[in-house]
């Protein structure tokens, strides 16, 4: 039976009380509006040994500029739990108001270099914001392993680092992206799209599926390949925040000439709707397939 607690320190309980009774917690992040992306983050959980999950709902005003959406970001508590019961989830903590920033809260977690390119240009104060959150979410649970989708590419990689660099006990693993059908990466902002700009929307994943070709085929000068997965983003997007190449490990520049691998992200905008996609090119399966 999935428990819904509301305090922070009702979360720790639960993960020190599952530990003394010799379970391995997992513990999967999210914002709500729970789809089949998210609720593969709980099978890899499972994958990699967790047998006890808890799962966070909670839409994070720190990670949000004034311009973006969270007053109209979807919140669906009572459907999400519905879905945490279907799968097992053990507890979920849904924060009351106030409670995970308190008066006077003042404290911060930054992570520098890799979260400086990309998102890091376009969302600026960002990742300072999921940094500071994940951390007391982590802090909560304890030792743990803790699922992230790789949808969100440089947000994983962010966390990652900073887990490492600050000796924390816990495991982070990247999910791979959950699709639709027709390649399209799932995302609780999908749901803002209509008709028409659903379909623009493939612009993303067409432009990937056009990079990993070539790449597939040996084509390794960077120009080449942006050029390709550029095209069809911005002819169907109103418009484009990235169509980049970078390291896949920290995010830094490719050269002039792409090695074994190299992560191609893209960020771009319909209406005020925005989405984000990303393939690592050398490693990952074409996308949709």
């Amino acid at each position: 039976m999935t428990r819904l607690v509301r305090e922070p320190g009702a979360l720790r309980e639960a993960c020190d009380e599952a530990r003394a009774r010799g379970h391995r917690v997992g513990l999967v992040p999210t914002m709500g509006a729970l789809h089949a992306g998210h609720l593969s983050l709980i099978e890899t959980a499972r994958a990699r040994g967790a047998t006890h999950v808890a799962l966070t709902i909670f839409v994070n005003p720190l990670q949000f500029a004034p311009t973006d959406d969270l007053d109209r970001y979807p919140r669906t508590l009572e459907a999400d739990l519905a879905r945490c019961r279907e799968l097992g989830v053990d507890v979920v903590l849904a924060p009351a108001d106030g409670a995970m920033y308190p008066p006077g809260f003042s404290s911060a977690v930054e992570v520098g270099g890799v979260t400086a390119p990309l998102e890091g240009v376009h969302r600026p104060g960002h990742f300072r914001g999921v940094t500071t959150i994940v951390a007391k979410l982590l802090n909560l649970a304890g030792p743990c392993v803790a699922v992230f989708g790789r949808k969100d590419y440089q947000q994983w990689r962010t966390l990652a680092r900073m887990v490492r660099d600050l000796d924390m006990p816990v495991e982070v693993v990247g999910a791979p992206i959950v699709r639709e059908p027709d390649g399209l990466a799932l995302s609780s902002r999908n749901v803002y799209l209509a008709a028409a700009e659903r379909a623009r929307a493939l612009g993303l994943v067409t432009g990937l599926r056009a990079a990993w070709d070539a790449f597939a085929a040996g084509e390794r000068d960077p120009e080449r390949v942006l050029a390709l997965a550029r095209g069809p983003v911005e002819a169907s997007f109103d418009r484009v925040d990235y169509v980049a190449l970078a390291d896949a490990d920290d995010l830094a520049p490719v050269g002039a000439e792409l090695g074994a691998r190299a992560v191609l992200a893209m960020a771009a905008h319909l209406g005020t709707t925005r989405l984000i996609d990303n393939v690592v090119l050398g490693e990952d399966p074409r996308p949709g397939f």
